[in-house]
């Protein structure tokens, strides 16, 4: 047997936590509801009070251990809307399974409707503990730490590619950018889209790489730029058809380091169309590291769209002919 652990290890894998937050209003994007995005950031936020709570608050993490809290997989299923005025009550339950090398958390919100508890969103995160080089731990590891650090927090996947790599600035005037040689390889023929961005340092966390809520937004902008480029720009959908996007399940799984000002090439790809309610998509992300493709990171997400069958009152909406046309039927890049 190893040393005890200390006691607020103990904490952080044993004692369940409950927190109340609040959505950002950042989040209220169509209507009076939150997007997916935040309901993410929501899950997200609650890991970091549950760490609090127990005392190895992310900050102190850094600046006493030398260690930074990196979020490397998160899946969310999406029940009832969550509005703007919401109050969310968070819980947060520990799930690390025996062995394992990272720290797994279920997470569950819920909200008050008429008097009643409902839960409106369901998450499962795992957390790494990534050692920074450079800095220097003030302290030792906490006992019953360690397991979960990491020196890395993967190696992806490594692909060679034919393609001549072209200067960035030729292909993000339109940030619709299938034509660049690298993503045009990438795509094929199959039916995706590609986007190619550098990543600001808004994007990332503790000096270096991006973070998960970084790939996040990545996420939600290649969705709005893949619409547009299919002919269902969000705007005109909204103002044409009465349409309002609507997420049921998404998940974002980290498989490499981005650092910080390097470009990604992300390819998002339509997997599946589902009885004319819903579709869903495949995000890969690479960058380009000596000549190689290094597959950074992967996510799945599940859309459809509601319609206001009476005021207040929200409906899934069923795809027309040309949408399912638009979804399904691939657009061949550019050379």
């Amino acid at each position: 047997m190893g040393p005890t652990p200390h006691p607020a290890v103990t904490a952080l894998l044993e004692a369940p936590t409950t927190g109340r937050l609040r959505p950002l209003f950042e989040g209220n994007n169509i209507s009076y509801a939150i997007g997916f995005k935040h309901i993410n950031y929501l899950a997200e936020a609650a890991v970091l009070n549950h760490f609090r709570e127990a005392g190895l608050p992310a900050g102190a993490l850094y600046r006493r251990f030398g260690l930074g809290f990196d979020v490397i997989d998160i899946r969310s299923r999406l029940g009832a809307l969550l509005a703007v005025d919401d109050e969310v009550e968070a819980v947060v339950t520990p799930a690390v399974k025996g062995g394992s090398d990272r720290l797994r958390f279920t997470v569950e919100l819920f909200v008050e409707r008429d008097g009643r508890r409902v839960r409106c969103a369901g998450s499962t995160i795992l957390v790494a503990l990534r050692v920074d080089g450079h800095v220097k731990a003030a302290e030792p590891w906490p006992a019953g730490l360690e397991r979960f650090t990491t020196a890395r927090l993967g190696t992806g996947e490594r692909l060679e590619i034919a393609a001549t790599p072209r200067p960035y600035g030729e292909f993000t005037a339109g940030r619709g950018t299938s034509a660049d040689p690298v993503l045009s390889e990438l795509i094929g023929e199959t039916n995706a889209f590609g986007w190619r961005w550098r990543m600001g340092y808004f994007y990332c966390h503790f000096n270096e790489r991006v973070q998960m809520s970084g790939f996040l937004r990545v996420m939600e902008e290649v969705e709005d730029l893949f619409l547009a480029d299919r002919g269902l720009a969000i705007k005109e959908v909204l103002d044409s058809r009465g349409w309002i996007p609507v997420v049921t399940q998404s998940r974002i799984e980290l498989l490499d380091e981005t650092v910080m000002e390097e470009e990604l090439y992300t390819v998002y790809t339509v997997e599946s169309v589902f009885k004319t309610l819903l579709y869903s998509t495949r995000m890969d992300c690479y960058v380009l590291r000596d000549g190689q493709l290094v597959k950074t990171a992967t996510g799945t997400i599940t859309h459809g769209y509601l319609h206001e069958a009476a005021p207040n009152q929200w409906e899934m909406a069923e795809f027309d002919e040309s949408t399912v046309t638009a979804l399904t039927t691939p657009r061949k890049a550019a050379a």
